[in-house]
C-alpha cells in the first residue's frame, strides 16, 4: 500500500511538471489541441496543458524592429538609386499570426522589399531626398493591406538612406552653387538699386540748399585726412578765381598811371616778390559773398603735405 502511495504521488508531480508552463509578460500562448488551435489565448503567468493532448507555441508580442535591406531602382525621372528603410511591427493577434502565415517575421521582409522597389519607381528624385514623409505614408499603406491578416500591426516604416551616383552628386552641386551665385547676385543688384534710390534722393535735397554741399565736402575731407595721406585734392571753385581775376581788372583799371621810369627801375619793379601782388588781392578776397564759395563747378586743387 504504502509503494502505491508513492507511486501515485510521482505520477502527480510529472503530471504537474509537464502540464504547467510559464508564459511571460511579453508573449502570448496559443494552445493545440490534437492539433486544433483553442480560441482562447493563454494570457502571461502560469498556465496548465493536459499533458500528450495539447500543445503550445508562444508568440512575441513586442515591437520588432526589422532593417529592409538596400533596393536599387529607377525614379520616376529616371535617376538610379539605392534606397533601404526600417520597419517597426508587432502581433496584435497571436492566432492568425500563428495559424495564417508559416513566417510572419520573413513574410514581413518580402512584402516591406517589393514595396519599397515599388516606390522608388512612383516617386521622383526630388521626393525621395525632401518629401520623405508622404512616402513613409505611401509605404505604411502598400504593408497594411498584407499584414492585416496576417494579425500584425504595422507600427511606422521610414526611409533610412538614398545612395546616389557620384555624377548626379556633382550635377547637383553644381547646380547648388549656381543658384547661391544667382541669389548673391539678385541681393547686389538690388542693394545698388536702393543706394542709387537713396543718392538720387540725397542729391535732389542738396539741391535745395547749396550749402550742405560744402559741408559735404568739409565732411568728405575729414574723413580723408584722418587716414594720413600725404596728398589731399580739395576741389576749388572756378567762380572764385574768375572773381579773383575780375577783382585784380577792377584795381588795376583804379589805380592811377605811374610816370614812365628809367629802365634800370622797371627791371627793379619786375623783380619784385610776389607778397605784393598777395597783399593787393587781400581786401578782394575778403570782400567775396558767401555765395560764390557754394559754385557747383569746382576745380581740383592738390595740396601735398611735406614728410616729416
Amino acid at each position: 500500500m504504502p509503494g502505491v502511495i508513492v507511486a501515485l504521488v510521482v505520477l502527480g508531480v510529472a503530471f504537474l511538471a509537464t502540464s504547467m508552463r510559464v508564459v511571460q509578460q511579453y508573449e502570448r500562448g496559443v494552445v493545440f489541441r490534437l492539433g486544433r488551435v483553442r480560441g482562447k489565448v493563454r494570457e502571461p503567468g502560469l498556465t496548465l496543458l493536459i499533458p500528450l493532448v495539447d500543445r503550445m507555441r508562444k508568440v512575441n508580442v513586442q515591437v520588432i524592429t526589422m532593417p529592409v535591406p538596400a533596393q536599387e531602382g529607377i525614379t520616376k525621372d529616371n535617376v538610379t538609386v539605392r534606397v533601404d528603410a526600417v520597419l517597426y511591427f508587432r502581433v496584435i493577434e497571436p492566432v492568425r499570426a500563428t495559424v495564417d502565415v508559416q513566417n510572419y517575421s520573413f513574410a514581413m521582409l518580402q512584402v516591406a522589399q517589393t514595396s519599397l522597389r515599388s516606390i522608388i519607381g512612383k516617386s521622383e528624385l526630388d521626393d525621395l531626398l525632401s518629401g520623405r514623409e508622404q512616402l513613409h505614408r505611401g509605404l505604411e499603406l502598400m504593408l497594411e493591406s498584407p499584414a492585416v491578416g496576417w494579425g500584425v500591426h504595422i507600427d511606422r516604416v521610414e526611409i533610412k538612406d538614398v545612395a546616389l551616383p557620384d555624377s548626379m552628386k556633382r550635377s547637383m552641386a553644381r547646380q547648388a552653387e549656381a543658384d547661391r551665385e544667382r541669389r548673391a547676385r539678385i541681393i547686389t543688384a538690388d542693394g545698388e538699386f536702393q543706394a542709387a534710390a537713396k543718392l538720387a534722393e540725397a542729391a535732389h535735397k542738396m539741391s535745395e540748399t547749396p550749402a550742405a554741399m560744402q559741408l559735404r565736402l568739409l565732411q568728405t575731407v575729414v574723413e580723408v585726412a584722418a587716414e594720413k595721406n600725404s596728398t589731399l585734392v580739395l576741389p576749388f571753385p572756378v567762380e572764385l578765381l574768375r572773381f579773383f581775376e575780375s577783382a585784380a581788372g577792377a584795381a588795376a583799371a583804379h589805380t592811377p598811371a605811374a610816370p614812365q621810369a628809367a629802365p634800370a627801375e622797371r627791371a627793379g619793379r619786375a623783380e619784385a616778390p610776389a607778397e605784393v601782388a598777395a597783399a593787393q588781392a587781400a581786401p578782394a578776397l575778403a570782400a567775396a559773398p558767401a555765395a560764390v564759395l557754394a559754385a557747383d563747378v569746382p576745380a581740383p586743387v592738390a595740396i601735398e603735405e611735406l614728410p616729416e
